[in-house]
């Protein structure tokens, strides 16, 4: 085996149990919550602690890398990342397993940057575009393949194996990296303390917002309040204390200059409304709709992530040769029309009719990230990668943070509306209702009909409301469309 396919195996493996780990949890939460006593809104924190943990590390990468060295760095984060894993696969309590979570959050926030910025160092510029459809797979199709891979481990075993998988893979990873990855030279650089307290804050009070604004009905919570208040104060701060210091922040601001690395950031970021529409509302139709188990509902979801897969692997070939504004116009188009077939989902609807629409819009989505990731770097200084790097998969995590969040606050909003309005049909003198109640010997003023009708209300109201998800979905793709031209015609 090649010493450039050995480095290619390490932080690959290192990438996918950290992207993994954002969504294999979330099946195993009802496990977790009856096993360690805890309330729905108190397990939540599983998720949320690793989320804010992970997003206030991750601008450091650049300087960490520098002052300990990239392959120094990326052993510890792996050796840390495998500790805090088995530890969460051990914990007997609440608090024990959200302060490991964090840990892993601390640990594991670097090790999707760094690998990023080891496989475009260790690849020529020719095979660029293949480095990232390699990187590109671990990043997307992982938090595809976390919910089925979550939902398996914890039928066959239990929910302590969804952390108990990462030792294996791991320790893999830990022993090629320190064998074959190579070093970078270390260099002298200042931490800014001022800078990394306004960064942190800011991070962590807007992560942790677009966490739990949805089930703390956003600002009617005065915890939402103050972590907006947070966030504001935070983000701000830091971009006048960084623009006042120059080079001398804890990151140059001057690197959002590159039009190419500015416009990608930009698309990467409104990618995740797009992202998570259909990957946030498939369980729900599924599991929650269409009673499809869970291993059943992984496998129907899984030809999605097999089409991103196909898709990063021939645009990771073709980025070369075609514009790569040309290819992330095509996937937003391919998407696009993937979410609007999605519009016409309903509860009867067939298997094969949810399969076809989800893998075009896989199809798309590994389209538009090769490009995207490839031309992102392209005219930046080899030396600012690192952090590029760390600030690209920062502008990822908020993005897919406020996706999810917005996916998830239209769908509740629009289903109470929906229910309103069906509910207001329900008469004693409505002959509709009186025909679909006859069959089961029921009249509209027997109270078990009114819970039968109910409970239909609502399954109605909340698959109307998936459906304008889908809409909203597919105009975000296609409102994307003109950043495409801002980018730079450069091959790579």
């Amino acid at each position: 085996m090649s010493e450039r396919l050995l480095i290619t195996l390490a932080v690959m493996s290192a990438t996918l149990i950290q992207v993994l780990d954002t969504t294999i949890v979330n099946v195993a939460l009802p496990h977790m919550q009856g096993e360690l006593g805890a309330t729905t809104d108190q397990v939540s924190w599983v998720l949320t602690s690793y989320l804010v943990s992970s997003a206030i590390m991750m601008p450091l990468t650049g300087y960490l890398a520098d002052t300990l060295g990239r392959k120094r760095f990326l052993l510890l984060s792996i050796a840390g990342f495998v500790a805090a894993s088995a530890l969460c696969g051990i914990a007997q309590s609440l608090l024990q397993i959200v302060a490991f979570r964090l840990l892993q959050g601390v640990f594991g926030a670097a090790l999707v940057p760094l690998s990023q910025a080891i496989m475009t160092e260790a690849y020529p510029v020719e095979e660029r575009g293949k480095a990232m459809a390699i990187w590109g797979l671990g990043v997307m199709v992982g938090p595809v393949l976390g919910p089925t891979l979550g939902g398996w481990l914890t039928d066959v075993a239990s929910w302590r194996w969804t952390f108990y998988i990462n030792v294996p893979v791991g320790a893999l990873s830990f022993f090629l990296a320190s064998q074959y990855v190579p070093d970078s030279v270390r260099r002298e650089r200042r931490m800014d303390w001022i800078g990394l307290g306004l960064l942190g804050s800011g991070i962590a009070g807007l992560q942790y917002m677009l966490d739990r604004g949805t089930s703390q009905d956003w600002f009617a919570a005065n915890d939402i309040r103050i972590s907006a208040l947070l966030a504001f104060a935070g983000i701000a701060g830091f971009i006048w204390h960084s623009l006042r210091l120059g080079e001398h922040a804890l990151f140059d601001l001057r690197i959002f200059r590159d039009r190419n690395f500015g416009m990608a950031c930009l698309v990467m970021a409104a990618m995740g409304l797009g992202l998570f529409g259909g990957l946030v509302m498939q369980p729900i139709l599924l599991e929650g709709l269409l009673g499809y188990p869970i291993v059943t509902t992984g496998f129907v979801m899984a030809p999605r992530g097999v089409a991103t897969a196909i898709a990063m692997l021939v645009a990771g070939r073709l980025i070369a040769r075609v514009d790569a504004r040309y290819l992330v116009g095509s996937g937003m188009l391919i998407s696009a029309v993937g979410s609007w077939a999605m519009t016409f989902y309903s509860l009867d609807v067939t298997t094969f009719w949810i399969i076809w629409p989800a893998f075009l819009q896989g199809l798309g989505l590994g389209l538009i990230f090769v490009p995207l990731s490839t031309v992102a770097y392209a005219t930046l200084e080899r030396r600012l990668m690192a952090e590029a790097a760390g600030l690209y998969s920062l502008v990822r995590t908020i993005g897919a943070a406020a996706g999810i969040s917005i996916v998830t606050t239209l769908m509740t909003r629009q289903a109470q509306v929906l229910w309103n309005e069906l509910g207001a049909n329900v008469t004693k003198y409505n002959h509709a209702l009186i025909e679909y109640l006859r069959p089961l010997h029921l009249s509209p003023t027997d109270p078990h009909a009114l819970a039968i009708v109910a409970g239909q209300i609502a399954r109605q109201a909340e698959m109307g409301a998936m459906l304008d998800v889908f809409k909203i979905t597919m105009w975000s793709f296609l409102a994307m469309l003109p950043l495409v031209m801002l980018l730079r015609r450069r091959r790579t």
